[in-house]
């Protein structure tokens, strides 16, 4: 399940996130929408850099049963200013980050391994027919 919490004023439909998230866990997670000032905040906060950024992750250190994995936390102006960059929709350009922050919860980091969080990210746009995600983009 996700618990979905929307800090924006846009209307967003997470039911392809629920199958994805399916897909890849039965833990439970948060995702969290947020305009850039607020993810700023929280860039400074937990990573020491003070500029907005499009997703952060928060898996839980301890797992526990019955315990959430963790939570992803989205940028929206990110989103708008990629998806219009890329030329592809809001949604397909959110389903990229969510699957790239989902990720991250589970385990994957693509600043440290040798490639999986790519391919794994590769492995899932195809299967959800999604456009290139920036961590493709850059590789």
């Amino acid at each position: 399940m996700i618990d979905f919490e929307n800090q924006t004023d846009l209307e967003i439909d997470i039911s392809s996130f629920e199958i994805i998230h399916n897909d890849l866990t039965p833990k439970d997670i948060e995702l969290i929408l947020v305009k850039n000032d607020e993810i700023q905040i929280l860039n400074k906060e937990h990573r020491n850099i003070d500029k907005a950024t499009d997703v952060l992750s928060f898996p839980l250190e301890y797992d526990m049963p019955n315990m959430p994995l963790g939570s992803i936390v989205i940028s929206v102006d990110f989103v708008e200013d990629k998806a219009k960059e890329y030329n592809h929709s809001f949604l397909d350009e959110l389903t990229l980050l969510f699957i790239h922050g989902h990720l991250h919860l589970l385990g994957f980091d693509h600043e440290k391994d040798n490639g999986e969080h790519r391919e794994k990210e590769e492995e899932l746009i195809k299967k959800y027919n999604l456009p290139n995600s920036l961590i493709v983009r850059n590789s």
